[in-house]
């Protein structure tokens, strides 16, 4: 399926956060591919933010740093300014997707045609998605839902992940059960989070995000690639 492999792991990280770029050292070390699904209208911007008792940084990458942050990895769509889709008009939902796609455009260099819905728990129906079938180039879209299976999915608007990366223990358990696996037909480990998570210590921090790439790295048997990469087969 996927250069003669069947089973396939990505990344995907939501919003353009300076953290990303930290993550990407260590997902380089280990050979790894992710997805960062960045807001355009809200690149350079600063923010400290309360958390358990404490404060952390969730600064977003400046615009003119953005292809060679990504270098190697893949830039996607998140809307310009992070609004939940499913509360909005038609024509807002047009202009959030595909301002934010064509902007991005303009930094990278590339097509995108790979997003994540902003906000959740509920951040995406079949109307929204109808919406973008009809009337923007995304053909890829995750949402904030996660099912812990490996299958391929029918509607690739309306994705689920296989899990959200704070919740530690069943990514690690998942990772296991995947590297076992013969597999006789494609099977996707997808991952998503916020990087900025890591510095907050929310359930998963530094250190447990590379002992996971650690342990998933270097098989023979895996391809590791962008949401695009994964997809472009079947889109």
């Amino acid at each position: 399926m996927w250069k003669g492999k069947n089973k396939a792991i990505t990344f995907s990280f939501d919003d353009g956060v300076s953290q990303d770029i930290r993550a990407i050292g260590i997902l380089d070390k280990y050979g790894l591919k992710a997805t960062f699904n960045i807001n355009s209208g809200t690149l350079g911007t600063l923010h400290e933010h309360q958390w358990s008792g404490g404060t952390y940084r969730r600064d977003m990458v400046k615009a003119a740093d953005v292809r060679k942050a990504y270098q190697g990895h893949e830039v996607a769509a998140h809307t310009i300014y992070h609004p939940n889709l499913v509360d909005l008009p038609r024509e807002r939902i047009i202009a959030e997707v595909e301002g934010d796609r064509l902007a991005l455009e303009d930094l990278v260099g590339y097509e995108v045609t790979t997003m994540a819905y902003p906000g959740g728990p509920i951040n995406s129906d079949e109307r929204v998605a109808g919406i973008l079938r009809e009337k923007s180039k995304i053909r890829f879209a995750r949402t904030y839902l996660s099912n812990g299976g490996f299958e391929l999915q029918d509607d690739l608007l309306l994705f689920r992940s296989t899990v959200y990366f704070a919740h530690k223990q069943e990514m690690f358990d998942l990772a296991e059960k995947f590297l076992s696996l013969k597999a006789d037909r494609p099977l996707l480990f997808y991952i998503w989070g916020h990087t900025y998570e890591l510095d907050i210590g929310c359930n998963i921090n530094w250190d447990d995000f590379e002992s996971f790439c650690r342990l998933i790295s270097g098989e023979k048997d895996n391809y590791y690639a962008t949401n695009a990469e994964i997809y472009k087969e079947l889109l």
